[in-house]
């Protein structure tokens, strides 16, 4: 009997009932999640930057060099971010592929997919500045991968997929330091409570988008404390011997605590909507302060480089001006943390926050 070249076509598909029917079993903590479907800026882009016409780009060494093969992919750290190891806890694969990648397919994007885009925010006005990925970009790419899925997996298990997903939103942080206070325009229009207020209605807006396609299990990460930022502490707090800039720690505080307050508003409201609500700010801000009880050594600067000001394309494109150990750092370049940072943030939030979804 001759086989056809494409008589296993169907495989891929089979499996991937099989893994929805019998589900993960990493350790029986988990609820089955067949997918993890990521919104939001550079710290949860594995690269779809790369391919953009856009200078916020992190797709070259030693961007990656601790990732698999020492491979710059794109993600602005030096290894795996916290959704991937998110993604690799849940039992359904290593790192999460970014959707405008084209070295992965529908296959690939069915059991995990990022549409972030590094230097966007909530706000559209924030992604303008470094001509990137706008969260309504983002939505509308979500609504073309769900058409893909639907073509792959038939509409029933790709309902189910959609459905059952773990959806993570991180964004926020560069609509302050970028939109706000570097390149001011926005603090023409609206005082900071009043800008905090407008980032919080797109933020409803949005979720509400993603819940009336089918996301029901939805993780929201909080703002860091961004005035703990190397770059923050170099280029807006020098007067203060670049000390944690307690302003900007306020605004994160105050804005956690709004998105909070939207988490409960809206979870009483929409019926069938699993939103929990992680603030990163307590724990980033306990290993600044105790860095010790994390073993890492330095956190008022980044690894690559001189640590202070080099981000994106200003992190010298080679590994010898680099720290030898980015375990000792709590920043990878002046604003984005390193993989063990954001392992430390993943096992946080799987053993709190995210358990509140399973």
């Amino acid at each position: 009997m001759v086989l056809q070249g494409n008589c296993f076509s169907w495989l891929p598909k089979l499996i991937l009932l099989l893994v929805l029917y019998f589900g993960n079993k990493t350790e029986g903590r988990y609820e089955n999640i067949p997918a993890v479907i990521v919104f939001g800026d550079s710290s949860v882009d594995a690269g779809n930057n790369n391919f953009i016409d856009t200078i916020a780009k992190g797709n070259f060494l030693p961007y990656g060099r601790d990732f698999e093969g020492g491979n710059p992919t794109g993600r602005f750290s030096n290894g795996r971010l916290s959704t991937d190891f998110i993604s690799d806890a849940l039992g359904i694969k290593p790192s999460i592929p970014a959707y405008l990648d084209p070295n992965y397919s529908i296959e690939e994007f069915a059991t995990g997919v990022t549409f972030a885009s590094a230097s966007t925010g909530y706000d559209s006005l924030t992604a303008q500045v470094f001509n990137v990925i706008p969260l309504s970009k983002q939505l509308e790419f979500f609504k073309e991968y769900k058409k893909k899925l639907e073509i792959y997996a038939g509409i029933a298990t790709a309902q189910t997929i959609i459905q059952e997903a773990l959806y993570v939103i991180s964004i926020g942080s560069n609509d302050f330091i970028v939109n706000y206070y570097i390149f001011p325009e926005r603090s023409k229009q609206f005082t900071v409570e009043e800008y905090e207020n407008f980032l919080q209605s797109i933020s409803e807006n949005f979720i509400l988008e993603i819940y009336n396609l089918g996301a029901r299990k939805i993780f929201l990460v909080g703002l860091p404390p961004i005035g703990c930022f190397p770059i923050v502490r170099t280029v807006l707090n020098l007067k203060f011997g670049r000390a944690c800039r307690e302003d900007l720690n306020e605004i994160s505080r105050n804005f956690n605590r709004k998105t909070r307050s939207l988490v409960n508003k809206l979870t009483g409201e929409v019926k069938g909507l699993k939103l929990v609500f992680d603030d990163p700010y307590g724990l980033i801000l306990s290993v600044v302060k105790h860095p010790h009880l994390y073993g890492i050594d330095i956190v008022a600067e980044g690894c690559c480089g001189t640590g202070v000001l080099e981000i994106g394309f200003l992190c010298p494109k080679s590994n010898e001006r680099s720290c030898p150990d980015a375990n000792k750092y709590a920043f990878w370049d002046s604003v984005h943390p390193t993989e063990k940072l954001y392992r430390i943030f993943a096992d946080h939030a799987l053993n709190t926050s995210l358990g509140e979804l399973f």
